[in-house]
């Protein structure tokens, strides 16, 4: 997620909602990195140095040479890591720090700001690298001012749905490495464990083919990940058809139906439409645009597509279909899990994956005439 490491002198912040295991897993990576040799401090100003030890308990942690401390105050943290000289530092959480020279309540704008910007500037100072957790506002963004983004060096959100084990954690600034990398985790009793085949977890409660049920062959970062789209398009009782979105992003949905209806002649009116993209992941690329059509046409049609087929393209206003970046690597993955066949736009470099039947298709006309025998 790092990009292959800790840089000496860095600055992470990792925001995330409450209770969805930042504090596991920043005392999980504190006690891999005692293990591996570094000095390790880790600082809670949310709960006392016996609850964390409780915790390191349960997670089978307490034989890690972590030093503990439980302190709010930002004088008397600085004071203490300047007398240890630790090589990395864990802040848990920012928003309940305090700075004395600041006149306002600790989690304001100004205490977090400040708070922020003296971690920062220690951590470039003392060649020390501080890790800082950030609790996130209702939107998803982490509390407090947006200028603490912009000062720390990476920027990490830790991600899931309260309903899913599934966590990922998404690096959204990462100035020593690739932004847009995932890690994907699995929530378990023992703590967070890594998912090293994410691709096998998306698709695992994947059964029978059915109407609506799309794989998408993405890529998130560097990382090629299969996720099962599912639409569900009903008639609407009401004046006003619903379109309600998880996992995607509402404004492109309404832009495909738009698409379909202006360019394929296939209406969406009156009817309700369902999106969710299934495990709980979240998807930003334009190349799920054929996916989503797919899926779209699929339940309005009330035809399953063939169970072993990944599709990906993005769709332009025209209709016309565009390839997608790294088309070989996602053909790859699909390949390792055992699919026959993908959908794909026309164009981009041509080549062949074994054991995959790769089809082409020009614009949107063509691939609902192709596959849903309209257009």
């Amino acid at each position: 997620m790092l990009g292959g490491g800790l840089v000496p002198a860095s600055a992470i912040l990792v925001g995330g909602d409450p209770g969805i295991g930042k504090s596991t897993l920043m005392l999980q990576a504190a006690a891999q990195f005692a293990h591996a040799g570094l000095k390790t401090i880790y600082v809670t100003g949310e709960e006392s140095t016996a609850q964390v030890r409780m915790r390191a308990q349960r997670l089978g942690l307490t034989q890690a040479p972590v030093q503990l401390a439980a302190e709010t105050n930002l004088r008397d943290i600085l004071t203490t890591l300047e007398a240890e000289k630790p090589q990395l530092a864990i802040i848990d959480s920012i928003q309940t720090m305090w700075s004395d020279n600041v006149d306002s309540a600790p989690g304001s704008v100004s205490q977090v700001r400040a708070a922020a910007h003296e971690l920062t500037s220690f951590a470039k100072r003392n060649n020390i690298s501080i890790i800082m957790v950030g609790h996130v506002t209702k939107d998803g963004q982490i509390a407090g001012p947006r200028i603490v983004e912009h000062m720390v060096d990476t920027v990490l959100y830790f991600e899931g749905e309260r309903g899913h084990q599934f966590r990922i954690l998404r690096a959204v600034k990462n100035r020593f490495g690739p932004a847009d990398e995932i890690g994907v985790f699995e929530m378990t009793g023992r703590g967070l464990a890594e998912v090293l085949n994410p691709s096998a977890l998306f698709l695992s409660e994947r059964g029978e083919p059915t109407a609506g049920s799309v794989v998408f062959a993405g890529i998130e970062g560097t990382r090629p990940v299969l996720v099962e789209m599912q639409a569900l398009v009903a008639p609407s009782p009401h004046s006003q058809p619903r379109r309600t979105v998880v996992g995607w992003d509402g404004g492109r949905l309404a832009m495909i139906l738009a698409v379909l209806e202006a360019r394929c002649g296939i209406p969406f009116a009156g009817l309700d439409v369902y999106l969710n993209v299934a495990g709980g992941m979240k998807i930003s690329e334009p190349a799920a645009d054929l996916a989503v059509a797919a899926a779209l046409l699929s339940a309005r049609e009330d035809t399953a597509l063939p169970v072993d087929t990944v599709i990906f393209g993005e769709i332009s206003l025209s209709g016309a279909l565009r390839p997608a970046p790294q088309t070989e690597n996602r053909l790859k993955e699909a390949q390792k899990l055992g699919f026959t066949a993908a959908i794909a736009p026309s164009g981009g470099k041509s080549f062949s994956i074994k054991g995959i039947g790769l089809r082409r298709a020009t614009d949107l006309t063509g691939f609902v005439g192709d596959f849903f025998g309209a257009g």
